[in-house]
């Protein structure tokens, strides 16, 4: 049973590379599955504009939906194009030099891994969740990050929920097959990216999929 009073939700992460049109329909296509919380733009070897520009684009979709729109590791871009708050990794800046460029209505989450004390230290520095993962094997990380940072188990959602307030996300592989455990254990996020952006089915029914799940996991 999931401990939380808030239900668990859906957090869609983009794919590191997108066709900006197309990726827009989908994103809506998307959200017409079912419940969705947030949405991160997650892009990598890009230039700033492009970023900015898919920022301009994918804005005003999440907006109408009133899904909460993170951009990831820059605050200072995400400052720029108006979004909702940021997603920092452990080498993307601080909370504090973040909160001081976005306000203190912004939503900064930060990547903690497998680490208890990386989560308490970002609670303290005053991010708004903290995300644990990756809990299964992952193609969004490299071999070498995933060495590095560990393989937390479904425990470490039960133990923050059980000493902590600031809410958990969980990430990593994540399918509609393997989801429950993590919601079961408290997870108030299941942050996904290839399980839905590659559902042989189309995004909009990888939605309705983790949702059912969700609300199995809730009960």
């Amino acid at each position: 049973m999931n401990s939380n009073i808030e239900p668990c939700r859906l957090y869609l992460i983009s794919p590191p590379a997108i066709d900006l049109p197309k990726f827009s329909e989908q994103l809506q296509l998307a959200f017409e599955g079912g419940d969705v919380g947030a949405f991160q733009l997650r892009l990598k070897n890009v230039s700033d504009n492009e970023i900015l520009k898919a920022a301009e684009t994918l804005l005003p979709v999440c907006r109408e939906r009133g899904v909460a729109f993170i951009l990831n590791d820059r605050a200072d871009l995400a400052a720029k194009a108006g979004t909702d708050g940021v997603h920092l990794g452990q080498d993307d800046g601080k909370v504090k030099t973040a909160r001081k460029l976005l306000g203190a209505d912004a939503v900064i989450g930060v990547s903690c891994h497998d680490s208890k004390h990386l989560a308490m230290e970002a609670g303290e520095a005053g991010a708004d969740y903290v995300a644990f993962g990756a809990f299964y094997p992952t193609t969004s990380k490299s071999p070498e990050a995933l060495a590095k940072y560990g393989t937390p188990s479904p425990d470490i959602l039960n133990w923050w929920q059980t000493y902590m307030v600031l809410p958990c996300v969980a990430i990593g592989g994540i399918n509609p097959q393997n989801a429950l455990p993590l919601v079961q254990a408290g997870a108030d996020f299941v942050a996904v990216i290839t399980a839905v952006w590659n559902h042989p089915d189309g995004a909009k029914k990888a939605v309705e999929e983790f949702n059912k799940v969700i609300k199995i996991g809730d009960l």
